[in-house]
């Protein structure tokens, strides 16, 4: 009863503020037009930081000096720096490197709009679920990684086979969160000129002068994305808890 007088007082302000309906529809199929790629961004960004994420993981548990450093200072620079930044620094910054790399490697700092998007955003997501996936390593206990080395395993063999699918169960609740955050995020890669969803909204906006029904239009269709992964994830995760609880975790018996 309570979404259906929301939804019914959201009719009564789109009808006192006389929003042009008409017009929100006719440019709709545009706007669902960037939906794929701003899929394809998410997906992609969230490939990319999963193993950076591991990585930084595993050199914040690491007993070497250099790898401890460098995943705390991968860590501590982009969580302190703003993702827009981020984004901005590989676009526009990287390309300015290029006059000092050798000749064939050039190209390889001058990225398009896509690539940039992906990178800023996996590298970006990669330092904050480090934690996630140290919290999720550190979830196992140490009992079972010495019983593993007393059988013999190497610390890599007993990372492989003991201690990460296990930890895989407490990592992906929280990876979910990441990824559909980053579908909201991924609107920041429209201000670099990707025709994305944002990007697609705020062209017809400017150009129609009004911005205001391309913006509420833009916004429906990113709750209803992110309302659809968090049904699938939501699944996943009691699905994951059952088969926790069943395999003998912490709360079986």
């Amino acid at each position: 009863m309570v979404w259906v007088l929301i939804f019914v007082v959201l009719g009564v302000l789109f009808a006192a503020f006389r929003f042009d309906t008409a017009f929100m529809l006719e440019w709709l199929p545009y706007l669902l037009g960037g939906v794929p790629l701003t899929i394809l961004i998410s997906i992609l960004g969230i490939l990319l930081a999963v193993p950076l994420a591991l990585l930084g993981a595993l050199g914040r548990l690491s007993n070497n000096p250099v790898f401890y450093g460098l995943s705390g200072f991968y860590v501590s620079f982009i969580r302190g720096t703003p993702l827009i930044v981020q984004i901005f620094f590989v676009y526009l910054g990287l390309p300015q490197l290029a006059q000092y790399a050798p000749g064939p490697l050039q190209n390889v700092f001058i990225l398009g709009t896509v690539t940039s998007g992906v990178l800023a955003l996996g590298i970006n997501y990669g330092a904050y679920m480090a934690e996630i996936f140290r919290a999720g390593i550190q979830s196992v206990g140490h009992g079972q990684v010495e019983a593993a080395q007393a059988l013999g395993m190497t610390r890599a063999q007993t990372m492989r086979r003991i201690v990460l699918p296990q930890a895989v169960r407490v990592i992906i609740p929280p990876t979910g969160n990441e990824f559909i955050a980053m579908i909201k995020d991924s609107a920041l890669v429209g201000l670099v000129g990707t025709q994305e969803l944002f990007f697609r909204a705020s062209k017809i906006g400017r150009q129609y002068f009004q911005n205001l029904e391309m913006l509420v239009v833009a916004a429906i269709i990113y709750w209803i994305l992110t309302s659809i992964f968090s049904y699938f994830q939501g699944r996943l995760e009691r699905r994951l808890s059952k088969g926790y609880v069943r395999d003998g975790g912490p709360h079986g018996h």
